[in-house]
């Protein structure tokens, strides 16, 4: 692509601000439609734009999950960016990058501040979702001030300006001028490529995949299928055809890339069912999130986090040791036993990457990871799907075990933790939120109450302070915490774009000298049945069952 030094500035004239673009803990998530909607899109650029710190003279990072939508946003945003001279813009080929690789990149070359454009787990295409994440100068999740204030701006927006230039060409590595703005186009690949050589021992899984070993890989038609192509099938010399649905595509196939057991179905039934393959893995729609499977064995998140925390120091990265772990709220305590058995801080976090954010930038913790299918640690700070596939594998070559094995001996050392998630989504927000206020309102009375043939020793709800800043983020969830350990968490969540869901967390520990081989559906049953009638789920809701359980 020539140059464009001389490409002029124009002025757009808003009649009124739109009312509905305060962003949430993952940003600004609407229909691709509404992002569609004119000036819509404009106008929250704008706002950031104006409210980042550091954004004239900096360097911005952008890319997104290829979904509908993502190669229009990069040129809206590029030719905004100019206009608010900001001096380097980096994106990548074909505008393709995932959220991990977007937060290495970011604080890898100092920049001010990366946007990155995916609606992470959501539905894509013409009528699914689309999204904006602001992501600050460490690479994490920008925090509430700051978008506090992007919000403020949308609020009271007259107007925005751009350069008047012909769309970005982002088919191949280049660097070209839109004004004064340097535009680079980076290989997306490459950097978090090499990020991964430095944390995890890759001639070992090299000779792990080069064996009888047998890996599939789901990238569900979403930004990880490059990059685990690059990784599993060139670098680590894994047979062709390993990576499956492994080109993004702007609907993901009209698949939901949510890499859970509904929605990831048909790798699922490859490994729970048969015999062929001895580890799967999932990633979602940006390339956060992660689901571990082995031969008939299904990981849940929180157990993935303990077990990676228990296992850490097999991986080059972290053979030093671990400064500290932490969880969000609804994630179960399996990660805490282990914490204690090792001797190192474990803190308990509202859900959120950013609260992951401050314990990483302060070096209080290494590990940290969530219940929805989400891990990490401090090499970037977001959530890293692939990190956590390799760093799986990297252990599962250097033991030379199944995951079958892992869990077994894993349950037998620290006990067994039963969790699941259940999910009623696309509720009717009125029928949600008087379900949830209405439990809310009953938790004074509900201490001393038997429930599930156990005692409700505490009904709260979740607050935070947070260690390193000392900010207090409150109303994170309603916790009833029984007397053997056990809970039962409510929560209701923003994330989708259609009513509201309710997501209903469910744990009971069992010892080492416990049954520790149950179906956990079969093993929380009659704390299933419990909170239902407690909270009237099916009454209020209408719905005979959940959405999706995890």
């Amino acid at each position: 692509m020539t140059d464009l030094a001389d490409a002029p500035v124009r002025q757009v004239t808003l009649d009124r601000p739109f009312e509905d673009q305060k962003p949430g803990t993952s940003g600004l998530r609407k229909s691709s439609q509404q992002f569609q909607t004119p000036h819509y899109l404009e106008s929250f650029i704008e706002a950031s734009l104006r409210v980042v710190p550091g954004i004239t003279g900096g360097t911005i990072v952008v890319g997104g999950d290829g979904r509908y939508g993502n190669r229009r946003a990069i040129d809206v945003i590029a030719r905004m960016a100019a206009a608010h001279g900001v001096a380097k813009l980096i994106t990548t080929t074909g505008g393709i990058l995932s959220t991990p690789a977007a937060s290495n990149l970011i604080r890898s070359h100092a920049a001010a501040c990366g946007v990155i454009l995916s609606a992470s787990h959501n539905p894509g295409g013409p009528d699914g979702d689309f999204g904006v994440k602001i992501n600050g100068a460490n690479g994490g999740p920008a925090p509430e001030s700051v978008t506090d204030a992007i919000y403020a701006a949308t609020r009271q927006l007259d107007g925005y300006r751009f350069l008047e230039a012909e769309a970005l060409s982002l088919d191949s590595p280049g660097s070209f001028r839109i004004g004064s703005m340097q535009v680079e186009v980076l290989d997306g690949v490459d950097a978090y490529a090499e990020l991964m050589q430095t944390l995890f021992d890759f001639d070992a899984i090299a000779a792990l995949l080069r064996g009888n070993f047998r890996l599939a890989f789901d990238a569900m038609h979403a930004v990880t299928g490059p990059y685990a192509k690059r990784i599993f099938e060139q670098l680590l010399g894994a047979p062709a055809g390993t990576v499956r649905n492994g080109l993004p595509l702007e609907d993901f196939g009209g698949g939901h890339p949510d890499p859970n057991l509904t929605y990831a179905h048909d790798l699922a039934e490859l490994l729970l069912q048969g015999d062929l393959y001895d580890f799967g893995a999932a990633c979602d729609g940006d390339g956060d999130r992660n689901m571990i499977l082995g031969r008939r064995c299904f990981v849940n998140p929180s157990d993935s986090l303990a077990v990676l925390t228990a296992q850490a120091t097999l991986a080059p990265g972290y053979a030093a040791g671990l400064a500290g772990v932490a969880r969000s709220m609804p994630t179960s305590a399996a990660v805490d036993v282990v914490a204690r058995e090792l001797g190192i801080p474990c803190f308990e976090t509202p859900t959120g990457w950013k609260f992951f954010g401050n314990l990483l930038d302060a070096g209080r913790i290494t590990l940290c990871g969530e219940e929805s299918f989400g891990t990490g640690s401090n090499h970037i700070r977001e959530k890293d799907g692939l990190w956590a596939v390799l760093f799986w594998l990297n252990i599962l070559a250097v033991r030379g075990c199944s995951v079958a094995e892992i869990m077994t001996e894993h349950w037998g050392r620290f006990g067994r933790h039963y969790y699941s998630r259940h999910d009623y989504e696309a509720i009717a927000s009125e029928a949600a939120h008087g379900l949830y206020d209405r439990v809310k309102s009953m938790q004074p009375t509900l201490v001393g109450q038997a429930f599930a043939g156990r005692t409700i020793a505490t009904a709260d709800d979740f607050a935070y302070s947070d260690p390193v800043d000392g900010s207090l983020t409150s109303g994170q969830g309603l916790r009833l915490l029984l007397d053997d350990g056990s809970r039962v968490v409510l929560r209701l969540s923003g994330t989708g774009t259609q009513g509201a869901t309710l997501r209903v967390y469910l744990e009971s520990y069992v010892p080492p000298s416990g049954d520790l081989h149950q179906d956990p559906q079969v093993a929380l049953a009659e704390m299933i049945t419990a909170i239902d009638a407690l909270a009237e789920i099916r009454t209020r809701t209408g719905m005979e069952r959940p959405t999706v359980i995890t």
